[in-house]
């Protein structure tokens, strides 16, 4: 049903393949370093923003996460969750439909941890996805591509991003570019937002929003200038 569709490859000795099914999520070592980090997901409870295809929440529940909260805005990537849900019996994680903006906006429940990885930077508000989860949880990780304008001027072509602008969002003042998906659009398994553009913020200045949101520990790991997609990190921040 989504052969060519698949961006995570399954975990190994599990049998399963997938095509193209290029990114190893299932065996992700930047949940294994979330991990180390939080000193373990044992009876944690979490929000996840963007599960994709579940690669990560079935690391989570397999480290012994006590419930999952996955929600996912894409319909086929949905549906290839409920696949993996059934496959590998994710009894703690419930996956639910949806814009992941609106359930911050609108649910009163708190969580130990909010993980946002490759969400970031499909918003077009990408602040206010940092306010609202900062509202969720004292602790939060990302994995997002950020602006870099030398690195992105020399390995992206010149109609994919604007200019570094001067933004702000509910008193929060930040830089970002626009970003256009392009021919990305054309393809089946495109999980990115649900416009055409999303902003992509600094690395300054997300980690600027997290200090005036109240995180005062954060730790990066995985920075990656010469991703293919861009510039990426992950960090860690907590209250």
């Amino acid at each position: 049903m989504f052969d060519g569709e698949w961006s995570s490859q399954m975990p190994s000795g599990s049998a399963l393949r997938t095509s193209p099914g290029f990114a190893a999520l299932f065996e992700d070592p930047r949940i294994d370093w979330l991990s180390q980090l939080m000193g373990g997901f044992t009876g944690r409870s979490v929000l996840e923003l963007g599960p994709l295809e579940g690669g990560h929440s079935y690391m989570m529940q397999r480290d012994g996460a006590q419930r999952i909260v996955a929600v996912e805005g894409n319909t086929r990537a949905y549906l290839k969750c409920l696949c993996v849900k059934e496959i590998f019996g994710l009894n703690r994680v419930e996956f639910l439909l949806g814009d992941f903006v609106e359930y911050l906006r609108r649910s009163d429940e708190r969580f130990d941890l909010v993980l946002a990885s490759g969400v970031l930077y499909h918003m077009q508000e990408p602040v206010e996805l940092l306010q609202l989860a900062a509202r969720k949880a004292n602790a939060l990780m990302l994995w997002t591509h950020f602006y870099d304008a030398a690195v992105l001027e020399a390995t992206q072509p010149a109609t994919k991003f604007g200019p570094l602008e001067p933004r702000s969002f509910d008193g929060l003042v930040y830089e970002a570019a626009e970003q256009r998906y392009l021919e990305a659009l054309d393809w089946a398994g495109f999980c990115g937002g649900p416009a055409a553009t999303s902003k992509w913020m600094s690395k300054k200045s997300i980690l600027d929003v997290l200090d005036r949101l109240g995180f005062t520990s954060v730790v990066t790991g995985f920075e990656h200038m010469d991703h293919p997609h861009g510039p990426a990190l992950a960090l860690f921040a907590r209250r």
